[in-house]
């Protein structure tokens, strides 16, 4: 705590040394910055990779769904041919 003494209107050398060592300085602001600026790039990589991977993941589920549906339409025609063959088919 800052002792003011009413009748002097002055902080001591003590109280002095007391708010220096909470105020930041120029140096811990120029440091603090310089972290954020990282942290800043750092983030943008993340949000830029997971912008990548949600887009591979979007082609593959256009792609899955194609071949799902192929596969079911092949599928259809194997059991169409077989009819008109009269061949029983084993699963």
């Amino acid at each position: 705590m800052i002792n003011y003494n009413k009748n002097r209107d002055m902080l001591t050398s003590e109280d002095i040394k007391k708010i220096v060592e909470v105020v930041a300085t120029k140096e811990d602001i120029k440091d603090l910055e310089q972290d954020i600026d990282g942290l800043r790039e750092s983030v943008q990589a993340l949000v830029l990779s997971v912008d990548k991977l949600v887009k591979s993941l979007d082609r593959l589920e256009t792609e899955y769904a194609a071949i799902t549906n192929q596969i079911s339409r092949h599928e259809k025609w194997i059991q169409q041919l077989a009819q008109r063959l009269n061949v029983k088919l084993g699963y």
